[in-house]
C-alpha cells in the first residue's frame, strides 16, 4: 500500500480494493517499526487517526465521501496549531503546549477528510538547515541515517521519504519545505505567500513563513493544494487572488515554455551536482521547452540579506516568550527579570538564541538604517530582479541545495556554513514566489533535488512541469532499501 500515490489510494479506496481502517493499520505498523530508527514524529496520535478512519470508512459507505484525501493517512509539521493535541515547534519552551484551537491548514486538510497520524519533528521554531536543532533529538535521513534530512521540515520530508506516511505539511521561511524535499528525494512546494493562510502557524518570521505539502510527486501536490490552499480572513496577509484546480493543467504539452536558467547559479557549482541539473533542464527541452540562459542580479544579497530581516522578525515573534503567560517557565526565581532571563536562556536553543539576539541587534538604536532598512532595499532589488528575468522567461530552473545532504554534526558548529546552504532558495521567500523541488538524481546514493521558481501565483506552470518531468524519469519513485 505504502508505495501507491495520492491519486492511487484515492482510487483503491473508492473502489474498495482496502478500506481507510486497513490502511491507517497499515502506515501505523510502519511508523512504529521504523520511525525509532529515524526519530521523525514527536507525537504521534495512532489511537484518534484509527477513529477517524473508522468515520471515514462510514461515509464512504454511505456515498458520501468528502474529498479524493478523505481516509488517507497523513501527519503535520510540529509548527502547525492542532487542537488538544501537543504542539512544540521541536522546543523546551512548548514542550507541554496544547492548543485550543487548529490552523487553518489543518482544519482544511481535516475537513477533507484527512487522517492524522501526528506531529512530525523540525529544527526548533523552524530556525535551522538540517533537522538537528530538535529539542526532541535529530531526525534521521531515510537514506542514510548518518546525514541530515535538511531542515526545517526534516521530519515530514523522512516520514514521506520513508514512506511512512503518503504525505505531510511543511513550512518554507527561506527553504525549510524545498531542502528536506531534495535532501530526502521528495516532491515539495512553497506556494506563492499568502495562498495559504498562516493563521494557527507558529511564527517565525511572518513576512516569509508560508504552509505547502510535501509528497512524492507534483500530481500529490496538486491534489493536496486543492485542499490546502484559502483565503482566510483571520490571516491578515492572506491573498484573495481566486485559488484555481491545481490538478486541471497538469497533463499540458510543455511546448512554447521558456525556461531560464541563471548563470550565477552555476559559476561555482559542485560539477556534478552541474550535471544533474543540466541533465534536467535537457529532458525539460526534449519535451518541448526552450532553454534560455539569463542573468540574475543581486544574488550575492540574498543570503545576508534574509538572515537580517529573518532574525529581526524572529526577536519580535518570539519576544512573546517569557515565562509569564505560556510555554517554560523557570523554577525558583527571585524577581520578575530573573524569571524573564532564565525562561528564555534555559526554553530556547542555541540557534534560537543566536538568531533573536541577531534580530535585536539589527533593530536597535543606531543599528536600524545600517542593517535593517538596508535588507529592506536589497529586498526589493531581488525582487524586482526576478521580476525582470520573467519578463524574458516563463519559469527559473536551478538547484535546490549546492551539494546532497551533509553529515549529522558536520555543520552543526559552523553558522556560515549552515546558512550557505541555502543559497538558492532564500531570496524566493525574500520575493513571496513560488517554487518546487522535485528529485532530480543521485550523488554518491544520496538524492538531490532541482528547484522550479516562477511568478507570483504560478503554481500551476510549475506543477504542469514538474508533472510531464516524473512522466519521463523515475527518480522520485525510488525509495530508500530498508523502506521500499
Amino acid at each position: 500500500m505504502h508505495q501507491y500515490s495520492l491519486r492511487q489510494l484515492s482510487e483503491k479506496l473508492a473502489n474498495k480494493e482496502f478500506s481507510a481502517v486497513e490502511l491507517t493499520q497499515h502506515y501505523s505498523k510502519r511508523i512504529q517499526t521504523h520511525d525509532p530508527a529515524l526519530n521523525a514524529f514527536i507525537t504521534q496520535t495512532l489511537e484518534t487517526a484509527l477513529e477517524t478512519a473508522q468515520a471515514s470508512d462510514q461515509r464512504r459507505a454511505q456515498g458520501k465521501s468528502l474529498s479524493a484525501l478523505d481516509g488517507i493517512p497523513m501527519a503535520h509539521k510540529d509548527l502547525l496549531c492542532t487542537k488538544n493535541i501537543r504542539t512544540t515547534a521541536a522546543s523546551k519552551m512548548l514542550e507541554h503546549f496544547i492548543p485550543s484551537y487548529n490552523a487553518t491548514v489543518v482544519d482544511n486538510l481535516a475537513q477533507a477528510g484527512a487522517v492524522m497520524m501526528g506531529k512530525l519533528s523540525l529544527d526548533e521554531f523552524a530556525m535551522g538547515s538540517s533537522n538537528e536543532r530538535s529539542y526532541f533529538g535529530a531526525v534521521k535521513n531515510p537514506w542514510h541515517h548518518n546525514h541530515v534530512p535538511g531542515g526545517s521540515s526534516g521530519g515530514s520530508a523522512a516520514a514521506v521519504a520513508a514512506r511512512l506516511i503518503p504525505y505531510a505539511t511543511g513550512t518554507d521561511t527561506g527553504g525549510s519545505i524545498r531542502q528536506p524535499a531534495a535532501y530526502c528525494g521528495i516532491t515539495g512546494i512553497k506556494p506563492t505567500y499568502g495562498s495559504l493562510s498562516r493563521y494557527g502557524i507558529i511564527a517565525y518570521a511572518s513576512s516569509l513563513d508560508q504552509a505547502g505539502p510535501m509528497a512524492v510527486n507534483a500530481e500529490d501536490l496538486a491534489l493536496l493544494l486543492n485542499h490546502m490552499a484559502s483565503f482566510d480572513p483571520k490571516d491578515s496577509t492572506s491573498s484573495e487572488q481566486p485559488r484555481p484546480d491545481f490538478t486541471q493543467t497538469l497533463n499540458q504539452p510543455l511546448n512554447g515554455i521558456k525556461i531560464g536558467l541563471p548563470k550565477i547559479y552555476f559559476e561555482q557549482l559542485n560539477p556534478q551536482m552541474a550535471t544533474l541539473i543540466h541533465a534536467v533542464a535537457k529532458q525539460y527541452e526534449s519535451l518541448g521547452a526552450t532553454l534560455v540562459d539569463i542573468e540574475l542580479s543581486h544574488t550575492e544579497l540574498a543570503i545576508p540579506t534574509y538572515y537580517i530581516i529573518a532574525s529581526a522578525e524572529a526577536s519580535s515573534n518570539l519576544s512573546r516568550y517569557d515565562g509569564v503567560r505560556y510555554g517554560y517557565r523557570a523554577d525558583n526565581v527571585d524577581n520578575l527579570q530573573e524569571l524573564y532571563e532564565r525562561s528564555r536562556s534555559e526554553g530556547f536553543g542555541d540557534e534560537v538564541k543566536r538568531r533573536i539576539m541577531i534580530g535585536t541587534h539589527a533593530l536597535s538604536a543606531g543599528y536600524y538604517d545600517a542593517y535593517y532598512e538596508q535588507a529592506r532595499r536589497a529586498r526589493r532589488a531581488i525582487l524586482n530582479s526576478f521580476k525582470q528575468a520573467f519578463n524574458e522567461v516563463d519559469v527559473i530552473l536551478s538547484p535546490t541545495t549546492p551539494t546532497p545532504a551533509f553529515k549529522l554534526g558536520e555543520k552543526l558548529n559552523d553558522p556560515v556554513q549552515m546558512f550557505l546552504g541555502d543559497l538558492y532558495t532564500v531570496s524566493i521567500n525574500l520575493s513571496g514566489l513560488p517554487a518546487l523541488s522535485h528529485p532530480a538524481g543521485f550523488i554518491d546514493g544520496l538524492p538531490v533535488g532541482a528547484q522550479l521558481i516562477g511568478a507570483h501565483f504560478s503554481e500551476p506552470t510549475l506543477l504542469n512541469l514538474a508533472h510531464q518531468y516524473q512522466q519521463h524519469t523515475d527518480f522520485h519513485q525510488q525509495t530508500p532499501t530498508p523502506y521500499s
